[in-house]
């Protein structure tokens, strides 16, 4: 088993997609998900977007778990380039244990809304330690959105 740590974005019909991704992602394995925040575009250009993290335990490779995520990404219907995001959803990081989780080269440097769900859930010195306003979205919240 592998365990993988994968961001969550989304900003168009937020509740809608982030469930579509939660439910696809558990069928992969066993799961722990963050808590879901608001955090503003990067680029202040588009809407704000619900950022979430999870801890994927699977037997999936690391190939088959990026080749899943982008047709996640385009069962929610993922257009490019666009600033209304429907699904974004990123391999940050994997490895047998946590002690031995490697980084993908191509997120680094991590940005804000991918850490500050993923602190949630995994403590790891390589995460900085962000202090943040952003607003906390109740799952129970979402499903009402």
């Amino acid at each position: 088993m592998t365990i993988y740590a994968i961001a969550i974005a989304t900003n168009l019909e937020k509740a809608k997609h982030l469930q579509l991704c939660l439910d696809t992602l558990k069928t992969w394995g066993s799961w722990k998900v963050s808590s879901i925040y608001e955090i503003p575009c990067r680029d202040q250009v588009g809407a704000d977007y619900w950022n979430a993290a999870c801890l994927l335990e699977s037997s999936m490779t690391v190939e088959q778990v990026v080749t899943s995520l982008k047709q996640l990404e385009q069962d929610a219907g993922r257009k490019r380039p666009s600033h209304s995001i429907s699904l974004d959803v990123d391999l940050i990081a994997w490895g047998d244990t946590f002690q031995s989780m490697h980084f993908n080269p191509k997120k680094l440097p991590l940005a804000d809304d991918v850490v500050i769900p993923l602190a949630d859930i995994w403590q790891d010195e390589r995460l900085k330690q962000i202090t943040h306003d952003f607003m906390r979205i109740n799952l129970a919240q979402m499903n009402s959105n």
